[in-house]
């Protein structure tokens, strides 16, 4: 009894440095995607300001070439922060969750059990994380087509919009975020749980060893199938909150109102000018950006465990 308590409490915070790793490797090497899917989701057709692409790629040539590699970055501390505190703090939150729904059970978590725990990891992260992409999502949108003069950086995005705005302008985009982060996460990680355990019992059939420990049966390739794979159910469930999420988070214009005042009036003017299209804009860049860097991020995530579990054994 005295020794389990504080090993538990190291092993939460085993996941959360795993995640946080995952999370930055993840930003690092997708992130020119990010940009262009920003971009594309902001793009109703019916403003002069934001720059028209005709696809993806041609989208990544364009701000290359006008913005150099400062457009293709444009946002990366926000971004590279805002992900590796989500992870890390996404982890943490789940594996808690995981872990006060074992206790009142048999140790062994059912499909909604796993649904509920990253629900609850989801909204959690969703109320400490939202003012990091919404000052991700304007310095992304900034282009030499702004009318208003930009952010220089995070901090100075920070001070004018809650001088300007107040603070909780920092909170814009928050229904469709939480709605987002809670749905978003519960199908990403459930689906992943269950593949996982899928995968884990035909290996165990198949290899002549006995009472297998269940990490060393799967390797990177694993993970790379399993994070993708889910990754991929999560967003063609969940993009049209990133979609609307986005639009809210827009800077307003040189008179201050902002181009949507709530989620209802995204959804009534998307769905007037737009149709069903408009809630899937920037979706093939997203799906090219998410789908190899869950991938990314559960290779790292399970390497990073699987490293300091021998440290956390040996305190």
């Amino acid at each position: 009894m005295s020794t389990e308590a504080p090993k538990r409490h190291k092993w939460q915070w085993e996941n959360a440095t795993a995640g946080a790793a995952a999370g930055f490797a993840t930003v690092a090497v997708m992130y020119p995607l990010d940009v262009v899917r920003t971009r594309f989701q902001v793009n109703d057709g019916r403003v002069s300001h934001l720059p028209s692409y005709k696809n993806t790629a041609h989208a990544v040539f364009t701000i290359a070439r006008s913005e150099g590699l400062r457009g293709l970055y444009a946002g990366f501390l926000p971004g590279t922060l805002g992900s590796t505190i989500s992870w890390g703090l996404y982890f943490f939150f789940y594996d808690k969750a995981k872990q006060r729904y074992a206790r009142n059970g048999e140790g062994k978590l059912s499909p909604g059990l796993h649904l509920a725990s990253a629900a609850e990891a989801g909204g959690l992260v969703c109320l400490c994380t939202n003012p990091v992409w919404l000052i991700k999502t304007r310095l992304q949108l900034q282009s030499p087509l702004h009318q208003t003069e930009p952010y220089s950086g995070l901090y100075d995005a920070f001070r004018t919009i809650t001088r300007e705005e107040g603070f909780s302008a920092l909170y814009r985009g928050i229904v469709p975020g939480l709605f987002l982060q809670v749905s978003h996460g519960a199908i990403q990680f459930t689906a992943y749980e269950e593949l996982r355990k899928v995968i884990i019992d035909f290996k165990s059939k198949r290899s002549t060893f006995h009472n297998h420990n269940p990490d060393k049966l799967l390797n990177s390739v694993d993970y790379a199938v399993l994070g993708a794979t889910s990754k991929l159910a999560a967003i063609l469930l969940t993009y049209p909150f990133q979609v609307m999420r986005s639009r809210l988070q827009q800077r307003p214009s040189g008179d201050g109102v902002p181009r949507y005042m709530d989620t209802w009036h995204v959804v009534k003017e998307t769905a007037r000018f737009e149709g069903i299209r408009g809630f899937y804009k920037g979706i093939t860049a997203n799906l090219l950006k998410n789908a190899p860097a869950s991938s990314i991020t559960f290779i790292v995530y399970e390497n990073v465990l699987k490293f300091l579990k021998p440290t956390i054994r040996n305190d």
